[in-house]
This record gives structure tokens, sequence and C-alpha cells, in this order.
């Protein structure tokens, strides 16, 4: 029921229901997966549960989730999109204290980040490149100046921001088109619901990453309720909540488990009710921290 479509951009189709790929990495986010015929098989099993949008980024390796989606899944299938990201520099496995990253905005760094990509990936064109950070060492408008010309030399079809304040992605729109805006959202943490409106109002794509909100969740009584109902996990209502929340939202969940992915991905069929959308919004977020 919820499976739906959302047009990026206007005009690259994709079911709301996406993939996030970062979890087939190694510890840390850094190097190849440890398992990589496990975690090629659970995205050759997200393509054939109907997932259409997989989204990954340069760093997340750095390279190897890139090119482990291109050895496992080219030839893409038709109407397959991935979703890639530039625009940050990895210098070691992310710990709890460091996260072994920094930003870069640079026109040099971004146009040798889109060839990494097309080269990992295995593509021509990259339908959606998205900044994965904004550096504060360079204007926003600078690094959306490199990205327009970059859509304009064909290597990139359409453009999108991550962890971004509505008066960036206003300034971003001064230079170019913006066709999805990825920010942390869920049912537990909802300090972007402002961005969340502005893309619905304006026909922005909002990907929300890290959809499930960890397990916070099943302290929630009005969860607890709905998974009595329903037979769902704490997780699928917290999906489920998410994509009858808005049209716009496109969800990311990530995984390296077959079960899991699978669960994630049953959650699409999942009607929650009237009374329970309102008991979900109504919810006090603060006591699941």
């Amino acid at each position: 029921m919820t499976n739906e479509i959302f047009r990026i951009g206007g005009d690259l189709p994709v079911h709301r229901m996406g993939f996030g790929a970062m979890r087939l990495t190694g510890p840390g986010v850094w190097g190849p997966p440890e398992k990589p015929a496990e975690a090629a098989a659970v995205l050759r099993r997200a393509v054939e549960l109907g997932i259409d949008f997989i989204d990954t980024a340069d760093v997340y390796g750095p390279g190897d989730n890139e090119r482990l989606i291109r050895d496992t899944l080219v030839p893409y299938e038709p109407g397959l999109v991935i979703g890639t990201k530039g625009g940050m520099v990895r210098s070691g496995p992310a710990t709890p204290d460091n996260p072994g990253i920094s930003m870069n905005g640079r026109a040099a760094h971004i146009r040798r980040a889109v060839e990494g990509s097309l080269r990992d990936l295995g593509l021509e064109c990259i339908d959606l490149y998205q900044l994965h950070r904004i550096d504060p060492a360079i204007p926003i408008e600078d690094t959306m100046a490199v990205f327009l010309t970059l859509r304009n030399e064909g290597k990139i079809r359409h453009i999108g921001l991550s962890e971004v304040g509505i008066e960036q992605i206003e300034r971003a729109r001064s230079v170019v088109e913006v066709a999805t805006v990825q920010n942390r959202y869920n049912l537990a943490d909802r300090r972007h619901h402002d961005v969340l409106e502005y893309c619905e109002r304006h026909g922005i794509g909002f990907i929300a990453f890290y959809p499930l909100g960890a397990g916070t969740l099943a302290k929630s009584a009005a969860v607890k309720q709905i998974s009595v109902r329903t037979g769902a996990t704490s997780g699928q209502v917290a999906l489920a909540w998410l994509l009858q929340r808005s049209p716009a939202t496109i969800l990311i969940p990530g995984t390296s488990s077959l079960t899991h992915l699978e669960q994630n991905v049953a959650a699409r069929d999942l009607v929650l009710t009237e009374q329970e959308m309102m008991a979900l919004e109504q919810m006090d977020v603060m006591s699941l921290g």
C-alpha cells in the first residue's frame, strides 16, 4: 500500500522504500565488508524485492561500497537508481570519539570525487549526486556552481544535499535545482521536521537516513500497541509511519542481514490507522532518548 513512487527531480521515478548500503562495508565504515558474499547477496535480494533506489557514498570504504555495488549489480536493472555522495574525505575507520572524516567542497575535490564514483560504480552518468556535507570553509553557492557544471557536462543528472537546514537549501537553490535533501529523521528524532515540510511544499525528495532510530522505539507505548495489533516489529512501525507521514519521504534503512532486509521491506505493506498515526505523532520523543 505504502510502496508508492516519488519522482526525483520530477522525472526520475523510484519507490519510496530504498536501501542504504553503508553497512555493507568493514568496521568503522572502512574497507570492504568482512563477508563480501553475504553483502552481495543482500544487494541482489534488495533488487529482487523491488527496491530501485540504493544510496551510497564515495567515503564508504572509501570506494569499497561503490565497487561492491558495481561488481554485484552490473549490468544494472532498468530503472535502478544509484544515488551517491561526495564532499567528504576519510582519514581512517570511524570510532565513537573520532569519525575520521573532514569536509572538502572545493571544485577540484568535487570533480575528482565525481570521476571516481563514475568509475567505481561503472556508470556514465550518476542519476543523483549529493553533497555529503557542506564545507564550512567554502560558500555553498561555490560548491553548487561546480555541481551545476558537472551536470551540464552530463556526468550527473540530479543534485541533492545532506544534513542541511532551510536557509542552506535556499542558498543552494539560488544556483541550481535541488532534487533531494537527505537528513537524519525518524520517529524518535524529528529535529528536521521543518525541512521535511519545506521539501514537501517544493517537490523536493526528503531522504530520511537512520530511519529506524536504533532500539529506542521499543520504549514507546504507542509503538507497542500497534505491534500487538499488527504483529509488526517496532522497526516496521517506525518505517510505516515515515512512509505515511509525507509523500515526499524516501527511506533508506540499511542492513547487512537478509532477514532484516526482508523485515524492513515488509513495512511498506503495513497500514497504520488515522488514530495510530495521531498517537505516534503525539508520543513523547524526549522519553525515548
